[in-house]
């Protein structure tokens, strides 16, 4: 053993935990000092944590803890014994903190040692005024600026301050900060709903963070509460309850609560008094293990079963907008939000078709009750079941092309591949056409929107080359107004918008007739109704025709 080793064994008094250090490590190819000071100290807590910090070395010591300390090197003031006892001492702290807090009248005090990230998610923040500063904080704060400003003042125009007067000014920037930063009053009223977090920052000082309102705990109208059907309502009564029965309530009926759970409730007594009381949780989750088996095995032989209950739940999915109502079954329809959508998609033939379908389902279905709704289900012939199916089912089709995100929120390159090859297969099964569904291409839907080398492919497509090439020398604008008069009517869809198996169909049967009649496209194909409005306007229909045939 080496004398930097035998030095660091030092650190740690107790001789059997030495002696199991060093038989681990007399085999190991790291035999390094700080290794076995590692080891020696593991199941210690360092004075620099900052539990240590918040509590403070001398209350453990006086509370019977005891210290390690390294002989040889620094150790930041060693390391602390019994973290058990530390935790204790931290968690009554931390209580007591919690407790001055509940004088300033909140509704419940949160106490944990660490907040997990996004701990006021779905919690409203409270918005206060700042507390104006006291007197004596005024004048504090005009000494340290005056002292701040002079010896700006003194050493303007030096080219080095001296570390000492550099310093001095970081102190009085941070005391300054501390005056500066005011705690903010909130409404009274506010206060006796929201709440507070108390906790350690990093660095072992205490933070609380007020204000904080729970959806339960919002306000709600009078009429809602005096009839008690307002949902809320019910979450509040219970809230209340809680308040009265458990924690702290010398500070206005504070509950001062640790884990979700109220911190010194009287809990009753485990004792059998021959009342019938509720299973435990964790029997009720087993029972209920056993029951859901036996349900999947009786739905998986109850077909018509199934489809009831399945549209029970697209139903409620489809038609109603509370997503509080829960249901047994995991299976749903998330509607589809178009996020980028043409003006006129609203005004749609198919926007108006599936807005009449939806409304006529409206008005027929028992949305109120699920037992009403299921008993409606159920009696509904099979023809009006599946169509009711059908229409739910529909508003979770998504054949959105998305931009793919290669860093793994949104769609992958691979995803939206599958995704728009699945929705292939839904058109070609339900015999999609886009033309019969109204979708023109007209200057605002497509032309417009295109460069003019697209708006001549269209052209050539629907119409030929001979009219592609009276569109050549256009402007943009007039190439796609004229292009829009042309298209109309003839049923040309862009490559996004086609079937696929139409678009292999018509590449397979008519690739070499098209080649062969290109040129006779050119000389023949150009009638008066293909011209360009302007070349036509107050023509001749004789002009007309020998200018089509030139």
């Amino acid at each position: 053993m080496t004398l930097e080793q035998l030095m660091a064994f030092t650190v740690n008094p107790d001789h059997a935990r030495q002696v199991q250090v060093w038989d681990v490590i007399h085999s190991s190819w790291n035999k390094e000092p700080f290794q076995i000071r590692r080891m020696l100290t593991e199941t210690s807590v360092r004075a620099s944590d900052r539990r240590a910090v918040f509590v403070g070395v001398e209350a453990y010591e006086e509370a019977g803890g005891t210290m390690l300390h390294d002989l040889f090197q620094g150790d930041d003031d060693g390391w602390l014994e019994d973290p058990a006892l530390l935790d204790r001492l931290v968690t009554e702290k931390l209580q007591a903190e919690a407790e001055t807090v509940a004088v300033e009248g909140w509704k419940w005090i949160e106490v944990a040692l660490d907040l997990p990230y996004g701990y006021s998610y779905r919690l409203r923040s409270l918005s206060g005024d700042p507390a104006p500063m006291t007197d004596e904080e005024g004048a504090a704060h005009a000494k340290l600026l005056a002292e701040y400003r002079a010896l700006e003042e003194e050493y303007a125009g030096q080219d080095e301050i001296p570390d000492k007067v550099d310093t001095r000014l970081g102190v009085l920037e941070a005391e300054m900060e501390r005056i500066e930063t005011r705690p903010l009053i909130f409404d009274a009223e506010e206060i006796g709903r929201a709440g507070a977090f108390v906790t350690l920052d990093r660095y072992g000082a205490l933070a609380v963070y007020r204000g904080y309102v729970r959806s339960e705990d919002e306000p709600v109208e009078e009429a809602a509460v005096q009839d008690g059907a307002d949902p809320a309502v019910a979450g509040q009564g219970a809230d209340r309850d809680l308040t009265d029965g458990h924690g702290s309530a010398a500070h206005g009926g504070t509950v001062i609560m640790s884990g979700g759970q109220p911190i010194g409730a009287d809990l009753p007594e485990d004792e059998d008094d021959g009342a019938l009381k509720p299973l435990p949780e964790r029997l009720v989750m087993e029972l209920t293990a056993h029951r859901t088996l036996a349900l999947r095995e009786a739905i998986g032989r109850s077909p018509d079963v199934a489809l009831t209950l399945l549209l029970l739940k697209l139903v409620t999915d489809t038609f109603r907008t509370s997503s509080a109502s829960g249901s047994c079954l995991e299976a749903s329809v998330r509607q589809v939000y178009m996020s980028a959508q043409a003006p006129d998609l609203k005004d749609s033939v198919v926007a108006k078709r599936v807005d009449e379908r939806h409304a006529e389902w409206e008005a027929d279905l028992p949305l109120g009750d699920d037992a009403a709704l299921w008993d409606y289900l159920t009696v509904l012939d099979q023809g009006s079941r599946l169509a009711l199916l059908a229409h739910c089912l529909s508003f979770g089709v998504n054949a959105l092309h998305e931009k793919v995100n290669p860093y793994g929120a949104g769609i992958s390159a691979g995803g939206l591949t599958r995704r728009m090859a699945h929705s292939d297969l839904v058109a070609r099964a339900t015999g999609l056409d886009m033309v019969e569904a109204g979708w023109e291409p007209t200057v605002d839907t497509y032309l417009n929107r295109v460069p003019k080398a697209r708006i001549l492919e269209a052209v050539r497509e629907a119409k030929g080359e001979g009219t592609a090439q009276l569109l050549d020398h256009l402007k943009k604008g007039e190439m796609a107004s004229e292009a829009e008069r042309l298209l109309k009517g003839s049923g040309w869809l862009p490559e996004v918008l086609r079937r696929n198996d139409l678009m292999a169909l018509d590449g397979e049967g008519h690739a070499e007739g098209q080649r062969a009649d290109v040129d006779a496209e050119v000389a023949d194909s150009v009638s008066e109704a293909d011209l360009p409005a302007f070349l036509t306007d107050d023509l001749p229909a004789e002009g007309a025709s020998m200018l089509a045939a030139e």
